[in-house]
């Protein structure tokens, strides 16, 4: 059973940098791509960043390139979303997920087959 725990995530002022990270167990890590979600109360699900299963290619959302950076460790079995400059804009409840199958990264929530539980990040102006 493909298990995924997010952590790192916890209340931060406007301006400040956090970084996530998701742990991943119950199978071979690398291989598999991996997304980073988020969802603001009341709003859908949306991609905010994903990594190919080698780390050799990323996908971000347009309007968070250049703030934020996925990246991941194969030999760790974790994910990191490096986020700076956050805004009061970018709370969010923010989740980890992987591809059921290798292969190539989506930015859908149908891509992806396993999701953590979910680490919030509010941000206070």
């Amino acid at each position: 059973q493909v298990q995924l725990v997010e952590s790192g995530g916890g209340l931060v002022q406007a301006g400040d940098s956090l970084r996530l990270s998701c742990a991943a167990s119950g199978r071979t890590f690398s291989g598999y791509a991996m997304g980073w979600f988020r969802q603001a109360p009341g709003k859908e699900r949306k991609c905010v960043a994903a990594i190919s299963g080698n780390g050799g290619s990323t996908y971000y959302t347009d309007s968070l390139k250049g703030r934020f950076t996925i990246s991941r460790d194969n030999a760790k079995n974790t994910s990191y979303l490096q986020m700076n400059s956050l805004k009061p804009g970018d709370p969010a409840t923010y989740y980890c997920a992987t591809r059921g199958a290798k292969r190539i990264y989506g930015s859908l929530t149908d891509d992806y087959a396993y999701w953590g539980q979910g680490t919030q990040v509010p941000v206070s102006s």
